[in-house]
Order: C-alpha cells, then structure tokens, then sequence
C-alpha cells in the first residue's frame, strides 16, 4: 500500500506489515497508512495478521512528532488511542505476529487484538512511559486494565516494568511464544482457523463482550483530548 505499511492478501488472510525506520516508529503517516490497510481487510472480509519488521513490532510513537511540543505530542496520542479502541472492535479477528520488540504503543497493540504471538530471544515488551517521564492517559491505563492480570497491570502501568517474550505471556501481553523461523507459519495456522469461525457471530460476540469497555475507552479518549486541549 505504502513504503510504511505493506498489505498482502492470500487464502482469506490481510497481512499487514509496518516498516518505518529502527523503531519501525508510529507516527501520523503510519496510522494512516495503516488505517487504509484495515479498511481493505475489512473490505476484503480477510481476518487480520498484524506484523513488524524482523526483531520489532514497534518501539511506540514517533519521537520526532512527540518531541515538537505538548500539542504535536498529544495529537498523536490521541490518533494512536482512536486506532487501537478500532483494533479492539475490529469485526473480524486479528491477530499479532510479534517479531520481536513491542514497546509503549508497540505494546498497546498487542493489548488490542484477538490473539498475540510473540518470538523466542533477547527482546522487551511493555509500558515504558512512567519510566521515561509520561503520566500514563486515561485511554492507555484502561487499555492496560483490560487485558493484563491484575499483578502485572500495577507493574506494568506505574512501575514500567518491561517483561521478557516468556514473561509478556504471563502479564497478558502474549498468549504463545515460538521460535522466530516459525512466527508466520504460526500466525497463519491460526489466522486459517479462525477463518473457520462464523464471523457475523464473531463481530456480535466481540462487541457484547466489549460493550462496557469500548464504552469505557470513548470516555477516556474524549477525557485525554480534552485534558490536552484538543476539543474545541
């Protein structure tokens, strides 16, 4: 689709791949990109594998944007919350073929997909913005809530503690770990099993279950946009 985001349809699956520089950074252009690629899967009745490049899923925002200013930063946050609250009610399964790192938004993707699958090796993943300065919104805090263990949820939202492939799993931010030749094998076994699925009972189910948090997560976007001055 675009140099930052790649889109590959076969066998009833959209792979999307994010490619943007070491830290394969989410920045404006990204979301965009990766919001037409969603609107293809969609289109395509596909069910979803979200990738990175090899050794990173995503290190998180693009610093450059965060650092123009309060306002450029809290822009982003707020396009960053809307797309994650989308992966959340995504009519069709998705999962996450995590190749490596997933740090800050990194890590919030994978709090906000159907299924996540990280990789064997020396890599970290978790919320590292208390530790690097940031009072974690209220969007990111129930993001975390939702899909953590409550031990790990302390640890991870006000410690920043950063957790190992093996550790992510138990915390909530994986669900399996293999070795790296084998992540996208994995992926699209379970991407052709839930293809099985009945998706309109999918999509229904998937909102039932998340009506209370989907509700909860527009509240808290609207509450971080307005705390950041960007209502009118």
């Amino acid at each position: 689709m675009t140099d930052l985001v790649n889109y590959q349809l076969e066998d009833g699956v959209a792979t999307i791949t994010i490619s943007n520089g070491k830290a394969n950074a989410l920045s404006h252009e990204v979301f965009e990109a990766l919001g037409l690629a969603f609107d293809r899967a969609e289109e395509d009745k596909a069910v979803v594998i979200l990738t990175g490049q090899p050794g990173i899923l995503s290190g998180g925002y693009d610093l450059k944007e965060m650092q123009k200013g309060p306002k450029e930063a809290s822009a982003l946050v707020t396009v960053g919350s809307r797309f994650t609250r989308r992966l959340a009610a995504f009519p069709l399964p998705v999962i996450a073929a995590c190749s490596g790192h997933a740090i800050a938004k990194g890590a919030f993707v994978l709090l906000s997909v159907d299924y996540r699958i990280g990789i064997e090796g020396d890599f970290k993943l978790g919320l590292n913005e208390v530790a690097i300065g940031m009072t974690m919104h209220h969007a990111g805090i129930e993001i975390a809530r939702h899909r953590l263990s409550p031990a790990h949820f302390y640890r991870s939202v006000v410690n920043a503690e950063i957790f190992s492939p093996e550790g992510a799993v138990q915390a909530g931010f994986l669900d399996e770990v293999v070795a790296p030749d084998r992540l996208m094998k994995r992926a699209n076994e379970l991407a052709q099993q839930f293809r099985k699925l009945n998706m309109k009972a999918h999509e229904q189910t998937k909102r039932k279950a998340k009506a209370g948090y989907l509700e909860l997560l527009d509240d808290c976007i609207l509450k971080d946009a307005e705390n950041l001055g960007l209502t009118g």
